[in-house]
């Protein structure tokens, strides 16, 4: 049996690793913040199509079409501000963990990476 494995087998207790819960969140944030982009893209994408929609209808959008339309550019923009706010939350929530994860590396012997 080699050297590695027979140390392996001799421990008497599991190794938690300090960093983990810091990566078990810091994974969580950015899964959360690939599925806001993602949703964001679709939400673009769909706006794309159906400003070159518009444009080939001479870019005028009739009567109700057009009161719809202002309506939906202020929801539009009401989700675009929380949205924001998420990702500012976001972005300090990956600050505070990646401080976190800087702190364990530096005093945990550099064995947290």
């Amino acid at each position: 049996m080699p050297a590695a494995q027979q140390l392996e087998t001799n421990v008497p207790y599991p190794y938690d690793r300090p960093d983990q819960k810091a990566l078990t969140e810091l994974e969580h944030v950015v899964h959360s913040l690939a599925e806001e982009l993602a949703g964001w893209r679709r939400r673009t994408l769909k706006a794309e199509g159906e400003l070159q929609e518009a444009r080939a209808n001479g870019g005028i959008v009739a009567g109700p079409e057009l009161t719809q339309s202002r309506q939906r550019v202020a929801e539009l923009e009401t989700e675009n501000q929380t949205l924001r706010q998420r990702i500012d939350a976001a972005k300090e929530r990956l600050r505070v963990l990646s401080g976190r994860l800087s702190f364990l590396e530096q005093h945990g012997g550099g064995n947290a990476a």
